[in-house]
């Protein structure tokens, strides 16, 4: 009886420990603690992420080469379809994910987001010449394409019903949308327009930028898994990003790859 006594408040203190531990687990130590953090992303949106050669390169790693150099770790990036990227992250195949992730409503309950890194407000790409599209309310009636599961499609499916009615077509990616546009199979495709600008810098004989931009206000950001255990590392993260806005890295990297420096909330941005 009084091994049993003695067994069962041994058990307890270890699941009480187990407890504790689990409540204690902390991701930002777990890194600093391996030395390495790793992430998940697409490479290829363009000039946020993209293979040149077969090497990474990006706005996005730029960015996080410095916020893991300032953490003291080594990144380790994984290159995914964009609609395996926030499952992979869900499942813990990487503790973070370093591609342009849009800040929504419905993405801030479920996760945790870092402070905005760039622009996100949604534009259009046209075929150079085109006379047809001089204003977003022009693709009324028609073929418009955006990438699946993206905040910008479901920006332009709102926008086209509020214009009339759009034809939409959803890609796994943009650069397949792009060759669609290219070939004519596709009027104009909506994506956000930092992106967008790019691509018609890079080709301006095949695409143009159709302004204004159009929906409301939006942000890319990075996401962890929501979770006491995701908070310091977030924390850290922000800390760090407010610090490349205040001493120049933020914008000479923006004007490295966006052609030029915007002015970035320093606290989430409200979500209505």
């Amino acid at each position: 009886m009084k091994f049993d006594i003695l067994k069962g408040a041994a058990l307890g203190l270890g699941l009480t420990l187990a407890t504790f531990g689990a409540a204690q687990a902390d991701m930002l130590e777990d890194i600093k603690s391996s030395g390495e953090m790793t992430f998940g992303t697409e490479m290829h949106y363009a000039p946020f992420d993209l293979l040149v050669n077969g090497e990474y390169e990006g706005l996005c790693k730029d960015l996080m080469d410095e916020v893991t150099k300032d953490l003291g770790v080594s990144p380790v990036y994984n290159d995914l379809p964009w609609t395996s990227v926030l499952p992979g992250l869900e499942a813990g195949k990487f503790q973070m994910v370093n591609a342009p992730v849009t800040i929504t409503a419905e993405r801030l309950e479920r996760y945790a987001f870092t402070l905005p890194i760039a622009d996100a407000s949604v534009g259009l790409l046209k075929r150079a010449g085109d006379d047809r599209i001089s204003s977003p309310e022009d693709i009324k009636g028609l073929v418009v394409g955006s990438q699946k599961g993206s905040a910008q499609l479901e920006q332009l499916k709102v926008f086209g019903e509020e214009v009339g009615g759009v034809d939409t077509r959803e890609y796994s990616s943009v650069d397949e949308a792009y060759a669609d546009l290219a070939a004519g199979r596709l009027d104009a495709v909506a994506g956000s327009f930092p992106l967008l600008g790019y691509v018609a810098s890079q080709r301006p004989e095949v695409f143009e930028t159709v302004t204004p931009v159009f929906g409301k206000k939006k942000y890319f950001a990075w996401v962890a898994v929501k979770s006491d255990e995701t908070k310091s590392l977030i924390e850290e993260v922000n800390k760090i990003i407010l610090k490349m806005q205040d001493d120049g890295r933020m914008a000479k990297l923006h004007e490295k790859w966006l052609g030029t420096a915007v002015e970035l909330p320093r606290e989430m941005p409200a979500m209505n």
